[in-house]
């Protein structure tokens, strides 16, 4: 998909000259990071791996002439959270892009529950705070753009990644009722629910995927869609996935999500079997 000049001024006329992307080190985030600097928009670049961002610091400034800013913050501690605030409240950051997150697969009760608990702090404890934040500062602006990373798995439950596909209802729910109560303030809030992408995501969640997306095909959807929907499924696979799902009655959705996750999954665990 094209990202065109109009398209480009748009984002930088509405959103301003800086945007936070977290979780830029690699996937969508990273992804979306380099479109966003090909509207020329500075980037305030932040996840754990700081050799990482500061590689791709690098490429995007060489590339499109742009400032970066990049910080190491590890989101499962809530004071990272805040020392990252502190670091860029004098940034003049109109967008924020929260893309941090990661997933755990297989039975819940074979999970140890810290990384269960450490899972909640990144994909909904930290997302809020950093919303929370820039929401306010936004409102007082009377401008700025907000996109927050849901799933496709946000819609329903999902046995064998249930905290996972729970932690992205919340997110799925935040975003659309946010979207609503800060369009007076000028404030465009966009919750995006990709299907399954070629990341680092299915190796940290210890997971097998068949059909994927590439990032490339869900950064220029998002960005486009953000200021025009409240959702977006990037992607003809998330739309093509969501669609054969849509006629089904909850409960129904849910014992496909068995099969699919369960077949994504089994290979690590004999708990995991496909019912």
């Amino acid at each position: 998909m094209g990202f065109s000049k109009g398209e480009k001024q748009r984002l930088k006329n509405k959103y301003g000259s800086w945007a936070l992307v977290t979780g830029a080190s690699s996937g969508i985030g990273r992804e979306l990071a380099g479109r966003l600097a090909e509207a020329g928009i500075n980037l305030v670049l932040t996840a754990r791996r700081v050799s990482l961002l500061e590689d791709l610091a690098g490429d995007l400034q060489a590339l499109y002439e742009v400032e970066t800013f990049v910080i190491e913050a590890d989101l499962t501690k809530q004071e990272s959270i805040y020392a990252l605030i502190k670091a860029v409240e004098n940034k003049d950051v109109g967008l924020l892009v929260a893309t941090a997150g990661f997933g755990t697969s297989g039975l819940l009760i074979k999970s140890p529950l810290q990384e269960e608990l450490d899972m909640l702090q990144v994909n909904c404890a930290a997302l809020l705070t950093l919303t929370h934040y820039f929401a306010k500062k936004f409102a007082d602006r009377q401008r700025g753009g907000i996109i927050l990373m849901s799933s496709m798995l946000g819609f329903h439950g999902a046995p064998f990644a249930a905290h996972y596909a729970a932690t992205k209802a919340y997110v799925q729910s935040l975003g659309e009722a946010l979207s609503v109560e800060l369009r007076k303030y000028g404030v465009d809030v966009l919750a995006a629910a990709p299907g399954p992408v070629q990341s680092g995501f299915a190796d940290r969640a210890n997971m097998r995927m068949g059909m994927t997306l590439k990032t490339s095909d869900v950064g220029i959807p998002i960005l486009k869609a953000l200021g025009r929907q409240s959702t977006v499924l990037p992607g003809c696979l998330t739309k093509f996935l969501v669609g054969s799902l849509r006629l089904l009655p909850r409960w129904g959705k849910v014992r496909v999500m068995r099969v699919v996750m369960g077949g994504m999954t089994q290979h690590h665990s004999s708990n995991n079997p496909i019912l």
